[in-house]
């Protein structure tokens, strides 16, 4: 039983160990377990025998009352091949206002656009549930009518934004840089500054070369490029000077 009260002894010993000399210092938790001591009672709790095989072979088995059911709701499986058709749909911007889940009651999913819904993902679940429910269709048909209705209608989209847009440069409207434009730029930029270190190290290059050589060379970014007319032979091009000689 001592060997189980030495970790309530340590604050003791340390005392011990620094009236000796042995510690020099005391240690971060000297103080706070000087004033707040461990507890001393120790509770022990008794092994559970079990004396009737049947008690036993009913505790190795757990009851499967206690076993949670598993939830699966149809529309799980038909946004997962939605969106495995259509990664690039999770990257559209959403409003993030919380819902209660309930669009299967809130809309009449009788026709694919719904007033005040953006059209995305859970459109075209929630229309091929409705096809599958109504209509009789199979998950394939139904899955292939809402695609074609959602295409047609993320079609027409595009076509209203770029005839809106179309009339307002017409009144004098001004848009700013689309995101293509600004990708466009910086990857100018981007090319521009790997061009100028290109140039930095070329000439830090054959500046030392001519410099090991005892000669000079030319600034390669002002350098000129003779000019070459094809020659007499096929495929053989030659400085134009040449040529005329």
């Amino acid at each position: 039983m001592g060997r189980h009260l030495r970790p309530l002894r340590v604050h003791q010993l340390a005392s011990q160990m620094l009236e000796t000399g042995r510690l020099q210092q005391e240690p971060p938790w000297y103080r706070v377990v000087g004033a707040i001591p461990p507890t001393t009672t120790l509770v022990r709790t008794p092994p559970v025998q079990l004396q009737d095989k049947k008690i036993r072979k009913s505790a190795r088995k757990p009851s499967r009352m206690f076993q949670p059911h598993r939830i699966v709701y149809p529309e799980d499986e038909l946004r997962s091949r939605f969106f495995q058709d259509h990664p690039w749909e999770l990257a559209r911007p959403r409003i993030l206002v919380e819902n209660d889940g309930k669009d299967f009651m809130r809309y009449d999913w009788s026709k694919m656009r719904q007033p005040g819904k953006m059209l995305d993902g859970e459109s075209v679940v929630q229309r091929q549930m409705w096809l599958m429910e109504n209509q009789g269709r199979t998950k394939v048909e139904a899955y292939d009518i809402a695609r074609k209705e959602f295409y047609d209608l993320r079609m027409r989209e595009d076509i209203e934004r770029r005839v809106t847009a179309e009339e307002a440069l017409s009144v004098g409207a001004k848009f700013g840089k689309s995101y293509m434009d600004i990708g466009i730029e910086l990857e100018q930029r981007a090319l521009e500054q790997w061009k100028e270190k290109a140039i930095a190290l070329l000439q830090l290059k054959r500046g030392r070369q001519a410099a090991f050589s005892g000669t000079t060379e030319e600034d390669p970014a002002t350098a000129a490029t003779p000019e070459v007319t094809p020659g007499a032979a096929e495929g053989v091009a030659v400085p134009a000077a040449a040529a005329a000689v």
